[in-house]
């Protein structure tokens, strides 16, 4: 029985994995691109992770895949967060399909100033 969950972990994952890489190779924008990335491909390592740990079954394995899937929820948002705000601070281009760009009212793509500052902040003074 450990067999048959262990295997559907794995495949589970390995296809959110997949749906990970497919969608960095079609999709048309860093920023979605980035998406698919950090969803799926963290869908697919915890799913792979519990497999491991649902395999081995020992207290020191369920821990570390434990701590593995935590760092991995904790830090994906956050690198995904850095590498989209990186990408617009650089100009990179949007999809021409993009509807939406909220960040155009508080900054030009290219311009350093994004508006995340506090507005009460000296520094903001004009």
């Amino acid at each position: 029985m450990t067999e048959i969950v262990t295997a559907f972990f794995v495949l589970a994952g390995g296809l959110f994995a997949l749906a990970a890489a497919l969608g960095v190779l079609r999709l048309p924008d860093v920023l979605i691109r980035m998406h698919a990335s950090t969803k799926a491909g963290t869908l697919g390592c915890g799913l792979i992770l519990v497999a491991v740990a649902v395999h081995f079954g020992d207290v020191g394995t369920i821990a570390r895949a434990i701590a593995a899937i935590v760092f991995l929820l904790l830090t994906a948002p956050v690198a995904a967060h850095m590498i989209g705000r990186a990408a617009y601070r650089t100009g990179v281009r949007l999809w021409q399909g993009t509807v939406i760009d909220d960040l155009a009212e508080t900054g030009k793509p290219g311009s350093r100033d994004l508006g995340s500052r506090d507005p009460d902040s000296r520094d903001n003074a004009e």
